[in-house]
């Protein structure tokens, strides 16, 4: 995904199409989080003027990341759209565009655009759907994983039972309310 200017200009006024597989497998050592990334497929187009280069990209792969309970491996996939520009002369350029770059010498790499925007994909908290074989453990020593319906059941239940410690003092509030 590297192109210099003049490779690029063969193209100009024209659409150049775009669909390579790029290896980003890289990424894992760059963010612990990522503990398989599959080659990314990137397609779109790319407009080229004589100073502005324009790059719509779709990028569509898969990463399996730790579950945020369990840290069992999950499957996520991504799909990223994205328009990068680059001016190669400066001129033309808005400041405030977060998409827009100027070229670096005499060559327009998308690489390192490619991986942050991958990186910036990571969800902060994913979690893995049903149950979870070789996860983390469900039972313990006088503790239950519950679910919601079951957490309710039992707190409705402790409330209608009154602590043994406590059953004298009801009484004595029963005989009170009898007066």
């Amino acid at each position: 995904m590297k192109w210099t200017v003049q490779q690029l200009r063969r193209f100009q006024h024209k659409e150049m199409a775009i669909d390579e597989t790029v290896d980003v497998s890289d990424l894992k050592q760059i963010d612990t989080l990522i503990r398989d990334i599959s080659p990314v497929h990137v397609r779109g187009k790319a407009d080229v003027g004589s100073t502005k280069f324009t790059f719509h990209l779709t990028l569509s792969g898969t990463m399996v990341l730790p579950c945020s309970r369990t840290l069992v491996d999950v499957t996520y996939p991504f799909s990223i759209q994205t328009t990068e520009t680059f001016f190669a002369d400066g001129s033309g350029i808005v400041k405030t565009d977060e998409d827009t770059h100027m070229v670096a010498g005499d060559t327009i790499d998308l690489n390192p655009i490619i991986r942050e925007l991958i990186l910036l994909e990571i969800p902060l908290q994913l979690i893995a759907e049903g149950p979870v074989a070789g996860g983390a453990p469900q039972h313990g020593e006088g503790w239950d994983v519950l679910s919601e319906e079951e957490w309710e059941k039992a707190m409705q239940e402790r409330e209608k039972k009154v602590d043994p410690r406590l059953a004298g003092l009801a009484k004595f509030f029963e005989e009170k309310r009898e007066e």
